[in-house]
Parts: C-alpha cells; structure tokens; sequence
C-alpha cells in the first residue's frame, strides 16, 4: 500500500524552518475519524467547526449514535489528548464516556452561541478560548439559564463556522465569481488554518488553488461568498494545488512571494490568524 493511500488522498507534509515534520490536513479528510475516550469509542467526527476571527478549530462535532443515540456532541480541541493516529484513524481525547453523557446539550442544527459554549467549556473545566486568560473553573459561579433574547442575540455574534457549512462557498475575484471552496487545510501543530482550497472548475483546464484566510478582503456568511482583492488572472496563474504532491517550504516560499503577502511563519501573531469579520 503506498504512502499516500495510507495518509490520505489529501493528507500534505512539508518541514518548517526547524526541520520538524509538520503535517498540513484536508479538514475534509479528517470527517469519519473516530474519537477515543478513556474508557472506549464516543463516536465519528461528522463536522468541524473553527472561529473566524483566529482561523483556528476549535471543536470536533462528533456522532454518538454507536451508544449514545441522540445525534452530535461538541468535543472541544482542548480535551485531544496527544497525537492522532493518522493510519488508524483515531483521536484520542483526555476525556470518559460518563463526561460526554453527562455533557450540555448543543443544537448542531443552528449557530452556537457563546452562552452554549461557555457553559461547555465550564463543564469540562477548560478556559475559554476567546479571552486572554480564562478564569479557573473552581472560580466560576453556575450559570444562570440564559434568556432566549440573551441566546439569540449570542448566536448572531457566534463567531464559529462550520466545515460542512463553508465548503461551497463561492469566491469572488476583483473582476469575476467564479469556482468554491472545496476545503480547508489545517496543521496539525497548532490545529491554525492554513489554506482554502479553492475549485476552479469553471476554468479550462481545471485546476485547484490556495489562498490563505487571511487574504480574503470580505466573507459575507449569509451569501455564501468569500471576496478576494485578487484578479482572475492572478488566480488562474497562481500555483496549482495538487493533494497528491507533497508540499514543502519552498513551494509555500513560492506561493506568498506570487501573491507578496508576508510569510505566516515569520508572524510574531498567532499563526494562522485572520481578519475579523
């Protein structure tokens, strides 16, 4: 069996300036992988979500219906514990099946507000990740049942965005709307999104390209439509995204001097940040 059947058609390995093997991952690769607790399986990963503010995942949705029917649980990044197994297809969370049973309920089915998810991070005692420093669980009064006005008005300032959601979206060119965005590319060190994928379909010949997060001028949710201040010219010419193909520094060297953006890695921010939006 080759390497690349191992991995994953759109697993990409590259090494970064210490000469550590990182992994860039197709988030789409990682659906269908299955969560292991302390104590035996929880589930399948059947969705992702991140923030659009630091481009960086945040939760795993995962299906519990193997033995615990009711549909999805969120399980946050913080509870993965250690390395997955990239060839079994396993990740590990510092977790038991008691915690996720006992777990608050998350509707999947609308955004998740911020009331929901921290009274999630609260449960499992981890911070919360959109302050600097989140306070110590054993400091934090219980949580009063938020109102439903509170509710709603937490999930229009939800800044989480869903794999499955985003997939699709259209991109439009300073000039032309043309192809979607067929995936996003995460590294599996810091779990910060590198890339969207974009499809260009449309195009003859065909071909996939990358753009970073942070280069989109514009993302309007309700449209379904990421803007860039890019050409379709520009885009057209830039490298070609082959998943098959390994990728290393120099190719992505290649790619931010093509398009003149500064070089994530030589940020000093949080790599993988975005604008906010």
């Amino acid at each position: 069996m080759s390497l690349r059947a191992v991995l994953g058609w759109r697993e990409v390995k590259f090494f970064d300036n210490r000469e550590d093997l990182v992994m860039l991952r197709s988030l789409m690769s990682l659906k269908n992988y299955r969560l292991e607790a302390r104590d035996g399986e929880i589930g399948s990963v059947n969705d992702i979500y991140f923030d659009d503010e630091r481009w960086t995942v945040r939760y795993l949705v995962v299906n519990t219906d193997v033995w615990l029917p009711g549909g999805n649980v969120l399980i946050p990044m913080a509870a993965v514990g250690g390395t997955p197994d990239w060839v079994k297809k396993h990740i590990p969370v510092e977790l038991t099946k008691e915690q996720v049973k006992a777990s608050p309920a998350v509707s999947t089915h609308k955004p998740v507000s911020r009331e929901e998810e921290t009274k999630l991070n609260v449960y499992y005692g981890y911070p919360s990740y959109w302050t600097a420093f989140g306070p110590a669980p054993a400091m934090i009064q219980p949580l009063k049942e938020p109102t439903t006005k509170s509710n709603e008005a937490s999930r229009r300032d939800s800044h989480l965005r869903s794999l499955n959601e985003v997939t699709g979206y259209y991109i439009k060119a300073k000039d032309k709307t043309f192809g979607h965005v067929e995936d996003l590319i995460v590294d599996d060190e810091k779990w910060a999104l590198r890339y969207m994928v974009i499809d260009t379909k449309n195009w003859i010949p065909a071909k996939e390209v990358l753009i970073a997060p942070s280069w989109a001028s514009e993302i309007k949710w309700d449209e379904k439509m990421v803007s860039v201040d890019l050409t379709e010219e520009q885009l057209k010419a830039s490298p070609e995204y082959r998943p098959s193909d390994p990728i290393n520094r120099e190719q992505e060297e290649r790619l931010y001097d093509y398009y003149g953006r500064p070089r994530y890695w030589e940020q000093d921010h949080v790599a993988g940040a975005g604008p906010i939006f």
